[in-house]
């Protein structure tokens, strides 16, 4: 199992300098990864919000080796080619370490409808996919045509290529015991599941877990079901190593090979420095 840290996008973390510094302090002391959350607008956080994709190039520049990413990009508010472009960047920045976590996004209300954009939760969902491929081919370094619903491509090649061959991972995320999300992600490489039953921060229950590992598998293409995958699980646990590992022990032993060590939604640590990195300095659970 692997052990990334999460913020978001928006309080402290909307400053380069302090995701810069939790990076930093993440890859001394021994996780493997970071992950920020990608964000315009979030009525119920008043604050200042940072781009994702200049917080990671902060935190590419001050570290070597911590895998990095959003978690998650909302695909279906964004310009495939665009995207792309910044996603192959900041691969070849970083030396190949990107991660992209991909999903709808949300609240759908704040993130679309504050834009005159549709909230149309199947049209949202074909942009996703659309684009899903759209980057794909970009980043292959190939010419790309596509005449699609959403989105048209007329011999376009755009270079460089990612780093990383074929593509860098693509994790998709969303709500579970929603099936149609975890069946998205079982023709890429890895799912992030948030659960309907445990809000952002807190632990998942192992019996759910189970049962999305499972949904997953059943649904993972033929032609995939050789390639790594990756169960992408988070929540906070205490800086205690035993406690720790009682609580991420049991979902590893469920199918999960990533923990994603994450503050509670509705506490004032979640977007403060301090708190951050007083549990990122404590290491990664030991399991």
């Amino acid at each position: 199992m692997r052990f990334s840290v999460n913020v978001p996008n928006f309080g402290d973390f909307s400053d380069p300098r302090a995701v810069a510094k939790v990076a930093a302090a993440a890859e001394e002391a021994g996780w493997d990864g970071l992950f920020v959350w990608d964000h315009v607008l979030h009525r119920h956080h008043p604050l200042p919000f940072g781009d994702p994709w200049m917080l990671l190039t902060a935190a590419a520049l001050a570290t070597t080796r911590i895998r990095l990413g959003t978690l998650v990009t909302p695909v279906a508010r964004r310009r495939p080619q665009q995207l792309a472009r910044q996603v192959a960047t900041l691969d070849a920045l970083s030396g190949g370490r990107v991660i992209f976590g991909a999903g709808l996004g949300g609240p759908v209300e704040d993130e679309y409808g504050s834009f005159g954009e549709t909230t149309d939760l199947v049209v949202l969902a074909e942009r996703l996919d659309e684009g899903l491929e759209l980057l794909r081919r970009y980043w292959s370094g190939e010419a790309v045509t596509h005449e699609g619903r959403h989105h048209q491509v007329r011999d376009v090649r755009l270079l460089p290529a990612t780093v990383q061959r074929p593509a860098p991972p693509v994790w998709v995320g969303g709500f579970w015991p929603n099936r149609p999300p975890m069946r998205r992600a079982a023709r890429w490489e890895g799912a992030v599941p948030l659960f309907a039953s445990a809000r952002h921060g807190r632990v998942p229950p192992v019996e759910e877990v189970r049962e999305l590992v499972a949904c997953v598998r059943r649904h993972r293409p033929d032609e995939a079901a050789e390639r790594p995958f990756d169960i992408v699980l988070g929540g906070a646990t205490p800086p205690d190593p035993a406690r720790a590992r009682d609580a991420v022990g049991p979902l590893r032993d469920a199918g999960a090979t990533w923990w994603d060590e994450r503050q509670l939604q509705a506490s004032e640590d979640l977007h403060s420095l301090a708190a951050v990195l007083r549990r990122v300095q404590a290491g990664p659970p030991s399991l």
